[in-house]
C-alpha cells in the first residue's frame, strides 16, 4: 500500500496545474532552496523553468504586489509565504486591491490568485512566528480561506484555489506537512465538501480544523476505552462556512465541544460557528457548547512557558468529561507533544 504526505500532495496538485496552465506562476521565498518550500515545490524549477517558478526577494507587500499585477493581466499565480507572519506586511495589497477588484470593476476583472501561507506552533518559535490569523483574513468580503487537513483535501482543494478565478488564502499547518494518507485517495473531485462528518458517535459532536482535527484523533482510542463515541466534523474551508453538517449533527448528539486549538478566543473561527449556531432556531443543547482556544496572549518562546500555553490532550479529555458527564480515566502517556510534532521533528525548515 503507497502512501503520501500532504507536502508529496501539494506538489503533485501544482505540477499537475501548472502542467494543465501553462500561464499559471509558481514564486515567493523559499520556493528554491534546498528544502524546496518544505518539498512542496521539488522539481518544478527543472520541469518548468524559472520563468515560471522563481525564487523572490524578502520584500512581502512587493512580491504580493507583482501577484495581483499579473493575475490582473490574465497570469494567475500562485504565490508562496513560508511565515504567515511575515505576510502581515502585505495585508494593503491584499485586502485593498486583490479581494476588491472583482467588485470595484463590477465582475469585469478577476484576480486569479492563490497565496499559500504556512503556520505552526511550538520549537521555541515565539510571538512573531507562530499566529494563525486566519480570522483575520476570513472577515474581509471578496477572499475565501481554506485550511485543508488531509493531504487528499490539500491536493483537491489547492487545484481548486488555481482555478478559481479570484483571490484564495491557502493555509498550511506546519505539523501536517509529514502526515500520511494512501496514494490511492489523492483524486480530483468536481465537488468538494467544505465541512465533512469523518467520524461518527452519539454522545457529542465535535468540530475542528486543520492541526485542531489531528488533536481530536489522538483522543479517538481513549474516549473508546471509556466507551464515550463522538461525531469529528473537520472543517476544510473557513470561509465560506458551511455549518449545515454541524446542525444535522448536533439534531443527534445535543452536545457540543468546538476545538480551535490554534487561534485565539477573541473573533476566532470557533467563535464564528457558535454565533452562528446561537441564532438557529431548531438547535436545542442538553448542556452549553464548549469552545477551546489558546490563551488571549502571545504565544511565549520558552518551553517551560509554552508546556502551559498549549492545549493538552487531558485538558480536551476533562472538558469532555464535564460535557457528557462520564469520568474519563486519564493516563500519564494521554499527552500531545506540546513543542513538537514528533521525535523525528528537527526544526521549521
Amino acid at each position: 500500500m503507497t502512501k503520501i504526505t500532504y507536502s508529496q500532495a501539494i506538489n503533485k496538485a501544482l505540477t499537475e496545474e501548472m502542467s494543465r496552465n501553462k500561464k499559471l506562476v509558481c514564486f515567493g521565498l523559499g520556493v528554491n532552496d534546498s528544502l524546496n518550500f518544505f518539498g512542496t515545490t521539488k522539481g518544478l524549477v527543472k520541469k518548468f523553468g524559472s520563468e515560471r517558478v522563481f525564487e523572490t526577494p524578502t520584500s512581502e507587500n512587493a512580491m504580493t504586489g507583482i501577484g495581483v499585477g499579473m493575475s490582473l493581466n490574465n497570469n494567475p499565480c500562485v504565490m508562496m509565504h513560508q511565515r504567515l507572519d511575515f505576510f502581515l506586511l502585505a495585508m494593503d495589497q491584499l485586502v485593498n486591491s486583490a479581494a476588491k477588484w472583482h467588485y470595484m470593476f463590477g465582475g469585469k476583472n478577476s484576480v486569479p490568485i492563490t497565496i499559500r501561507l504556512v503556520v505552526g506552533k511550538g520549537w521555541g518559535q515565539g510571538p512573531t512566528h507562530s499566529q494563525s490569523l486566519q480570522s483575520w483574513f476570513a472577515h474581509i468580503p471578496g477572499l475565501k480561506v481554506v485550511m485543508p487537513t488531509f493531504p487528499s483535501d490539500a491536493y483537491n482543494l489547492l487545484k481548486k484555489s488555481i482555478r478559481d478565478p479570484n483571490p484564495v488564502i491557502f493555509i498550511e499547518h506546519r505539523w501536517l506537512h509529514n502526515i500520511e494518507q494512501e496514494t490511492k485517495k489523492i483524486k480530483y473531485k468536481n465537488k468538494q465538501n467544505l465541512t465533512e462528518l469523518i467520524s461518527k458517535g452519539k454522545d457529542f459532536t465535535a468540530v475542528s480544523y486543520s492541526l485542531s482535527t489531528i488533536e481530536m484523533l489522538s483522543i479517538k482510542n481513549v474516549l473508546k476505552k471509556n466507551k464515550i463515541s463522538f461525531d469529528l466534523i473537520d472543517l476544510k474551508s473557513i470561509k465560506p462556512l458551511d455549518i449545515s453538517v454541524i446542525k444535522n449533527s448536533l439534531k443527534r448528539t445535543k452536545r457540543l465541544l468546538v476545538l480551535d486549538s490554534i487561534s485565539h478566543p477573541f473573533c476566532s473561527i470557533g467563535s464564528e460557528i457558535l454565533s452562528q449556531l446561537y441564532r438557529e432556531k431548531n438547535i436545542k443543547l442538553i448542556k452549553p457548547p464548549l469552545l477551546k482556544t489558546l490563551p488571549d496572549i502571545p504565544t511565549p518562546t520558552s518551553t517551560f512557558y509554552t508546556k502551559d500555553f498549549y492545549i493538552k490532550k487531558n485538558d480536551i479529555l476533562n472538558d469532555i468529561s464535564k460535557l457528557v458527564g462520564k469520568k474519563i480515566k486519564l493516563k500519564n502517556s494521554d499527552t500531545i507533544l506540546h513543542d513538537v510534532p514528533d521525535s523525528n521533528f528537527k526544526g521549521p525548515f
